[in-house]
């Protein structure tokens, strides 16, 4: 169950066939999301388990959820803008039954993080899920 503007990212992907054109493709994604106020970049927006420094900053407007986010690693940066695609605009319901795995699966990117990476993406996806389980 993934947004119309993730399937963008897929269909784009499905182009590509070398793993490092991909990547350049989601550093230019985060290269292209604006920056996370520096106001917001607190405690209380920092995601614990990531190497680099990540902030999701959560929206949550007629049971609808979005959120802003940042790093001070590109690729990082990148995949907050891929994430952003796949949860913003959802439900809270929605939210919750994303299986953020899977998808990220589909743009293979499970195989081609390093373990440090797998692990702040799985940290920034609880913390999505987390904020909206606690928001119904």
């Amino acid at each position: 169950m993934a947004s119309a503007a993730f399937e963008e990212i897929v269909e784009d992907f499905e182009f590509m066939d070398d793993w490092e054109d991909r990547y350049r493709h989601v550093i230019d994604l985060g290269k292209d999301m604006d920056a996370l106020d520096d106001a917001l970049k607190v405690p209380a927006t920092k995601v614990d388990g990531c190497a680099s420094q990540v902030w999701l900053h959560p929206r949550i407007e007629g049971g609808v959820f979005s959120f802003d986010g940042d790093s001070d690693a590109m690729i990082v940066r990148g995949l907050i803008a891929v994430l952003r695609r796949l949860y913003n605009g959802l439900t809270l319901a929605e939210v919750g039954s994303v299986d953020a795995r899977a998808e990220m699966e589909r743009l293979g990117m499970n195989e081609h993080l390093s373990s440090q990476r797998s692990n702040g993406l799985r940290a920034m996806i609880e913390r999505i899920h987390q904020v909206a389980a606690d928001a119904v």
